[in-house]
């Protein structure tokens, strides 16, 4: 039987349960199909893959003809998972109604069942009117790559007092605009606990601690494939980078060699056919 996807209402009720979300970027068919596979309930066309599949050094350059095109890709490969698609820079900053249009590309070009976009008290306006134009929206705060230059890097967020407090406030006002869920990034635990306690939707983390209601990674991270750096929060559960470059260093050798391709690897003439060949070429 297909997997079943789930809506925004099985999504709350696991907050409310208690079950834990786990999720994970994908930015192309295959990744995308083995992530639905392997059961994970969302699937985020993160802005990432600037860096993970265009060597970006940032966010900042992904354009939205790019993330459309990747989240079809992604919609593709995983037809039974909840889909996110990641609102680039400058696509919803510039207006309220830029920020409609864009995001109701996402549903219409892409088939998303949600988008997701940085920023907390400044971006309320733009949250409550892609949710009045039938859209949901999952907010994002803490460390926001796309805002990176202002935050002084790609630093950890709240661990003061005051800068905490800053980011529960951005939170109650992501939920005030009518947002159904929130990434937390890149802050210490507890602060992560207080904002997932205060709200009544989930709250979702990557460098936030355990406690959050689920958690999402960079499929390039996880898998060891992204080799420029690796954030603290990153678990590698393989090196598929190493692994990759051992297979084609063996292909490049055995190609040099002769050694591949094999008999095994060719096709053969129909029967006959060779010798009424070599007698037209006479």
């Amino acid at each position: 039987m297909a997997k079943k996807k789930l809506s925004r209402i099985d999504i709350q009720q696991m907050k409310e349960r208690k079950e834990r979300l786990p999720w994970v970027t994908a930015y192309d068919y295959w990744t995308a199909r083995f992530a639905e596979e392997a059961g994970m309930d969302m699937i985020l066309v993160g802005d990432s893959f600037g860096m993970c599949i265009y060597g970006y050094e940032g966010t900042v350059p992904v354009t939205m003809d790019q993330c459309i095109t990747h989240s079809e890709a992604v919609r593709r490969g995983a037809p039974n998972t909840f889909i996110i698609g990641d609102m680039p820079f400058l696509s919803y900053q510039v207006s309220v109604e830029e920020a409609v249009r864009n995001a109701g590309r996402f549903f219409k070009e892409a088939r998303v069942d949600a988008i997701k976009l940085e920023g907390g008290r400044r971006m309320k306006a733009q949250i409550r009117a892609i949710v009045d134009g039938g859209m949901l929206v999952m907010g994002h705060i803490g460390l926001t790559p796309q805002s990176s230059g202002q935050l002084g890097g790609f630093k950890a967020q709240g661990r003061t007092a005051d800068t905490a407090l800053e980011l529960i406030e951005d939170a109650r006002a992501i939920q005030a605009a009518g947002a159904f869920s929130l990434l937390v990034e890149a802050v210490p635990p507890e602060v992560c606990r207080i904002i997932r306690d205060d709200l009544k939707i989930p709250v979702y983390g990557i460098g936030a601690g355990v406690e959050a209601d689920g958690q999402v990674m960079i499929c390039s991270d996880i898998l060891g494939i992204f080799q420029a750096f690796t954030p603290k929060f990153v678990k590698k559960y393989d090196n598929l980078g190493k692994r990759t470059l051992k297979v084609f260093t063996q292909y490049a050798k055995e190609v040099r060699s002769g050694e591949f391709p094999q008999e095994e690897h060719t096709y053969k003439m129909v029967e006959g056919e060779l010798a009424k060949l070599k007698k037209r070429l006479k």
